[in-house]
């Protein structure tokens, strides 16, 4: 194919890693069977660890980032998929092994594939991301056992992509929701997503007791350490706490106490190689359970050529919410 796109490409020397922004052409795409006319893409915490190497996130280089990207299928010989599809697509270790988002084209195994609800536009799509779509993942972790009037229900690192998109989903399903932010300044924008009320975190991110005060019906962490550590120990009987995240480290310095004496249960959460129907479930429950207005108010939009800086920003903690990245900007 002779016609070029833009593309962000990541390049390792002996001297580290560096970035551009470059022409390429198709034949420069990795192997798959669907073709990808890319229109969006997005900035979450493991782009930033991409973008600046900070953690070697990065398996096969040159790379092309971005593990998250939504766009119209240009050629496919899947099963599933023809041309005019709407797609997205989430992981599967897209933009560390394989070329990503960060792109104007992309070329995938059809199988990481999912179609796009119509109810959710494309930037809307990768508004939400693997950082919201994660989130409902979360809510679906929790929700078997915590009715909404189960009491309070604590979500970390509520100012990031995943936390935000958290307080929101919860807040309109009809939960109390508590959320936990070093930003006090984000207190306005976590009321405005329906948290009823703001702590710092401060207060969860020390070493605490193995077994501390019950307070929380069920937890959405996207922290760990010491942070998730101290959730559980607060969480009520019975109460469940999903875990998605290691913001602050990925270290469980907890006790079994929380397990054995209040039956607490702690689930893992994961994104990247989450089966398609758990997948395609988790989509359409946003497509109904997200309300957009909020969605919008966490969200703004970058180009391709901001990404190395907010890359930085995200990985320091002063990104608020969801980055729209649109590829032809």
């Amino acid at each position: 194919m002779s016609d070029s796109f833009r593309a962000l490409r990541l390049n390792k020397t002996d001297d580290g890693q560096s970035h551009e922004i470059v022409d390429i052409t198709e034949d420069a795409l990795m192997d798959g069977d669907v073709s990808v006319a890319v229109s969006h893409s997005t900035l979450n915490y493991k782009d930033g660890l991409d973008l600046t190497g900070a953690v070697p996130v990065v398996r096969t280089w040159p790379m092309i980032p971005g593990i998250d990207f939504v766009g119209t299928v240009e050629r496919s010989d899947h099963a599933d998929y023809q041309a005019g599809d709407s797609v997205i697509l989430n992981g599967w270790g897209v933009g560390e092994g394989h070329f990503g988002g960060y792109a104007q084209k992309a070329r995938v195994n059809g199988d990481w594939l999912v179609k796009r609800p119509e109810a959710i536009s494309p930037a809307r799509a990768m508004a939400i991301g693997t950082a919201g779509y994660t989130a409902m993942l979360c809510v679906m972790a929790i929700e078997p056992d915590t009715p909404t009037d189960a009491g309070e229900v604590l979500v970390t690192g509520a100012a990031g992509g995943v936390g935000s998109v958290a307080v929101a989903l919860l807040a309109k399903l009809g939960y109390q929701v508590v959320a936990s932010t070093g930003r006090s300044e984000e207190a306005d924008y976590l009321t405005g997503l329906g948290a009823s009320r703001i702590i710092d975190r401060a207060e969860l991110s020390e070493q605490g007791r193995p077994l501390d005060k019950e307070k929380w019906a069920a937890v959405v962490d996207a922290v760990g350490s010491h942070t998730l550590a101290n959730a559980i120990s607060q969480t009520r009987y019975g109460g469940t706490v999903a875990a998605c995240g290691l913001a602050q480290g990925p270290d469980l310095p907890a006790s079994v106490m929380p397990f054995i004496l209040r039956g607490v249960t702690l689930r893992g959460v994961d994104s990247v190689m989450a089966p398609k129907p758990l997948r395609e479930q988790a989509w359409a429950r946003l497509a109904t359970d997200l309300d957009f207005a909020k969605l919008d108010a966490m969200t703004s939009t970058a180009s391709m050529s901001d990404l190395p800086e907010l890359g930085q920003k995200i990985l320091a903690g002063q990104t608020r919410g969801r980055i729209v990245i649109d590829v032809n900007a």
